[in-house]
């Protein structure tokens, strides 16, 4: 199905023009070598433009339309009218000259036999130049002399002839299209993907930009070993997709990975996610709705408003697109593994049906925030950040673990265990209990539902009426922290530094200690502060029976550090409206 949805995704792209026909495809050019009529080397012109990378511009290579280039891994195999100056010109760095002078042997074998027989000046000037040109020479050549260095250090070369790309004239682009349409009738198959009878693609192009992949690019289809083929087939004989298939999805997949502003990132993870009609307005939408950037303004925005409306099955009207909450929507994960890829997850949908169930993982996400917390949405990279430690050099997420909770958020399924272990981690380590880590606690248990951890307590500000006894114990310990701040402002190591974990695990033997200490801090304080600590102490340990209980379950414990942060933020938005 994955090929399926890709291939139909570059018919549509290649409907609105976006992308590059059969037998052509996209490459960085860095060089082009001006030829004259007659085959010279007249100059050699830099390709690099200015672009952004970052907060600045650098140079870097043009993205130009050139013919479909081989696969290499290893061996000898010339590209047409483009490739490194060891086919083009048999020349650089590496230190093998007779290894350049074999490219440059099979690029002149290759140019001469597509273009024999071609009529116009572009093709004739590039025969000159190959059945003329001598790479054991090219240092003598003054064209090449300012620029010889860089040029041999790789980058891809194009021609030009009359200041024109050898590509884009017609004489050449009807004899690629005629040598492409050439195969024999014995690699004809069926083709799996399009089900049409088709020229067999024994290797299929690599797929380039996938994070921690190789930067060549990785194959997602291949067969490089005994091991993995079957029946006497032989790589992708084990697998049979036709030339135009292997080509469409590579193309869609390159595509999608080119384009930064829609391709996100969860773990080792690459996400790309795409309409079936190939409008640009649904990834956008999407974009924004799993991985909101401007989230302080998102609540009260149209944009809030629109998900809602999609959510509910209405069309609405975005960038100028309409927006049907019935269309086809995919979401492709891609992890490197060795020089190919691993697919962790492939889902398909409605655009309606995803968004909907991204409007139910924010609901229960929902919790009260600190003042100084501006995000109205935590987004998902914001999430697995809460798993990790922050002062590690490798400060990243489990892989598994974010695939997971991409997986539980669209496709509305319980949150993974480990997700609630990694929070559960990292509160005993840090004795924090931050937003986003009540957040995830209070959404893990409002889906997987547990009798120990119930719904009064998962409430999106402080529930004073709950009686649940670990909800009251984590507030209690909220209100003996504030007692110990209020009587020692400037303390160093606080309860909560010494105790917090003990009295979430194990309240009978912490609590004790903790309220004869705040019976010594409360003698610190002045009497009007004495009076309101006290208060609240006496409220809380009202709603608490005769003894502590021993130990608490992780569900119960769940409850404490959901109790103990609304308390605490109640405590400062009172100090804040005061």
């Amino acid at each position: 199905m994955i090929l399926q949805a890709l291939v139909q995704y570059y018919e549509a792209l290649l409907a609105k023009g976006k992308i590059a026909r059969p037998g052509w495809t996209s490459a960085k050019i860095s060089w082009g070598v001006e030829l004259s009529p007659k085959g010279q080397l007249l100059a050699v012109h830099s390709l690099q433009t200015e672009q952004p990378k970052g907060k600045k511009m650098v140079l870097a290579p043009q993205s130009m339309k050139v013919p479909e280039q081989v696969k290499r891994s290893s061996g000898v195999a010339a590209n047409f009218l483009c490739d490194n100056s060891s086919y083009c010109l048999g020349i650089d760095a590496k230190g093998k000259p007779a290894r350049s002078l074999q490219c440059f042997a099979a690029c002149r074998e290759l140019h001469l036999k597509i273009l024999e027989d071609v009529p116009g000046k572009v093709a004739q000037a590039l025969c000159a130049f190959f059945e003329s040109w001598e790479p054991e020479k090219a240092a003598e050549c003054p064209a090449l002399a300012q620029d010889l260095d860089e040029i041999c250090k790789g980058g891809n070369i194009v021609f030009l002839v009359d200041g024109g790309f050898a590509q884009e004239d017609p004489d050449i682009i009807a004899a690629w299209q005629a040598f492409q349409s050439q195969s024999s009738e014995k690699d004809s198959i069926r083709c799996l993907v399009t089900g049409q009878k088709a020229s067999f693609a024994r290797l299929h192009p690599n797929i380039k930009g996938v994070m921690g992949a190789q930067s060549s690019g990785a194959a997602l289809v291949s067969f490089n070993a005994p091991s993995f083929e079957s029946y006497g087939h032989e790589q992708g004989a084990n697998a049979p997709v036709g030339s135009y298939a292997a080509f469409a999805y590579t193309q869609a997949l390159n595509y999608l990975i080119a384009d930064r502003d829609h391709v996100q990132r969860a773990g080792d993870t690459t996400l790309v996610f795409w309409a079936e009609n190939a409008e640009p307005a649904f990834q956008d939408f999407f974009n924004m709705s799993l991985f909101p950037t401007d989230a302080e303004n998102l609540s009260e925005s149209d944009f809030a408003a629109a998900v809602k409306k999609l959510a509910r099955g209405e069309a609405v009207d975005w960038e100028n697109t309409r927006l049907d909450p019935n269309s086809r929507f995919y979401i492709l994960g891609l992890s490197p593994n060795a020089a190919r890829l691993s697919v962790r997850f492939f889902w398909q949908n409605s655009f309606g049906k995803f968004l909907e169930n991204v409007q139910k993982h924010y609901d229960r996400l929902e919790i009260i925030r600190p003042s100084y917390d501006k995000f109205s949405y935590l987004s998902i990279y914001w999430l697995l950040q809460e798993t990790v430690n922050k002062n590690s050099r490798n400060a990243a997420p489990a892989p598994q673990l974010a695939g997971d909770v991409l997986r539980s958020v669209l496709n509305d399924a319980p949150y993974p265990a480990t997700l609630r272990n990694a929070v559960n981690l990292r509160i005993r380590a840090d004795h924090e209990v931050t937003r986003g880590r009540a957040a995830i606690l209070k959404a893990y248990y409002t889906k997987n539902q547990n009798k120990l951890c119930p719904k009064e307590v998962l409430t999106v500000e402080l529930n004073k009426d709950s009686k649940y006894l670990p909800y009251v114990l984590g507030r209690l310990f909220s209100v003996l922290e504030a007692v110990q701040n209020a009587a020692n402002p400037n303390i160093n190591t606080t309860i909560k530094d010494r105790y917090f974990n003990s009295a979430c695990a194990t309240p009978a033997m912490v609590f004790p200690t903790l309220i004869n200490l705040a019976q010594k801090h409360l003698k610190k304080l002045k009497p009007n502060q004495v009076t309101y600590y006290s208060k609240q102490i006496g409220e809380l340990m009202e709603r608490i029976p005769c003894t502590y209980p021993a130990h608490l379950t992780l569900p119960e414990q769940g409850a404490f550090q959901i109790g103990y942060y609304h308390q605490t933020q109640e405590r400062f938005t009172k100090k804040e409206e005061a």
